[in-house]
């Protein structure tokens, strides 16, 4: 079936006991064995609950995996991947990324033997140079966080596979709606289901999808034995937020289109950094490996001073961390999501103090532009 008909129906059957179109919230921490040697499926919701087996095949249909395991954030979720490195391993990632997954892999996961080198993932060339003997997985972010380069998904696959590699995409920046890394053959893929895939900025999530068994497996384990699992209630509201995902990317992505045009055209915006436009160095490979362009915008007004000025003055954009939510959120990238990074990984990747990342949200687009041409009036 089409991806609108499989968000709304798969793993979210009406309730067989009562006839419920929408099932309950199973708001339980454990449940009642029939006697001594059987039970109905659910021992314990650290282990699982019907929420979140529902939200999982969800997820797992919606990204083409075979199995699908949903965490208590996003890093929760990235973390249980790197989980599956030994020590004396080695891993590839984006020289430009996450804020987060910088942190953790830099200040903490190094300290277990992992080692992991930063490259730039935009030239599959420069991964391949990359490779050790000891290396083990190649993690993509692709658009990046929030410089906005893109990898070729098709290419790293291709590499992967010749060297025996894991490839994971955290497809959190676009969705399965405008983007689906397994069929361009990743083997797992991650979200911060915080962002576009609940979309109502009312819950934090994570979730892993995997193609192989023997990760799945591991995965599972992880998630049961460490107890990172998510809860009823944000799986509940992850579902619903899901079963409106395609309308309101769409909303999104027309938006981020015009908004980006916008900034791109005017006289105090240095640059723009946005897929969708012709301009963006990568703007063909976007066109091939992606449904759509997306929602998230970066661009440059050239000095910390016109960053605080524009950011003060916005009324509609939120000054806040996240994205993906109905509501548009604006942020400093250097001092909020990267902060963690320190200045000199920053300038190499191109992470000013100057720039600005915008998640458009679904407002009507013609008030979003008037907000950032009055705060743009200001810089």
């Amino acid at each position: 079936m089409g991806f609108s008909t499989d968000a709304i129906h798969v793993g979210q059957e009406p309730d067989p006991l009562t006839g419920a179109v929408v099932a309950p919230i199973y708001q339980t921490s454990t449940y009642v064995f029939e006697n001594l040697e059987e039970n109905k499926g659910y021992i314990y919701a650290r282990t699982t609950h019907p929420n979140r087996m529902a939200l999982e095949r969800t997820l797992a249909k919606l990204e083409g995996g075979g199995a699908a395991y949903a965490f208590t954030s996003g890093m929760a979720a990235i973390d249980a991947v790197f989980r599956l490195l030994r020590p004396g391993d080695h891993a590839i990632l984006p020289s430009a990324l996450y804020g987060g997954t910088f942190r953790l892999v830099s200040q903490w996961l190094v300290d277990f033997g992992i080692e992991f080198s930063f490259v730039d993932t935009a030239h599959p060339g420069k991964i391949e140079e990359a490779i050790k003997p000891s290396t083990r997985m190649i993690f993509c972010e692709t658009p990046s966080n929030p410089t906005m380069v893109l990898t070729d998904l098709a290419a790293v696959a291709a590499l992967a596979r010749k060297r025996n590699l894991t490839l994971v995409v955290d497809n959190t920046f676009l969705s399965p709606y405008l983007q689906q890394p397994i069929a361009l053959g990743a083997h797992i893929v991650v979200h911060s289901m915080t962002k576009y895939l609940n979309g109502h900025s009312d819950c934090i999530g994570g979730i892993v999808v995997l193609t192989r068994q023997e990760d799945a497996e591991k995965i599972y384990f992880l998630q049961r034995a460490a107890g990172a699992g998510l809860a009823p209630m944000d799986c509940f509201l992850i579902s619903r937020g899901i079963k409106t995902l395609a309308v309101r990317m769409e909303r999104h992505e027309s938006n981020g289109r015009a908004i980006a045009k916008f900034l791109e055209a005017h006289p105090k915006v240095k640059g723009v950094l946005y897929p969708g436009l012709a301009s963006h160095p990568q703007h063909e490979l976007a066109k091939r490996q992606q449904r759509g362009f997306g929602a998230m915008i970066t661009f440059e007004l050239g000095s910390l001073n016109a960053a605080r000025t524009l950011l003060n003055n916005v009324h509609l954009c939120a000054l806040a961390e996240s994205l993906g939510g109905v509501e548009s959120l604006i942020s400093h990238p250097a001092s909020m999501t990267h902060s963690s990074m320190p200045p000199e990984v920053r300038k190499q990747n191109g992470i000013t103090d100057g720039m600005v990342r915008l998640s458009a949200g679904i407002e009507d687009v013609e008030d979003l532009i008037a907000d950032l041409n009055q705060a743009l009036a200001k810089v």
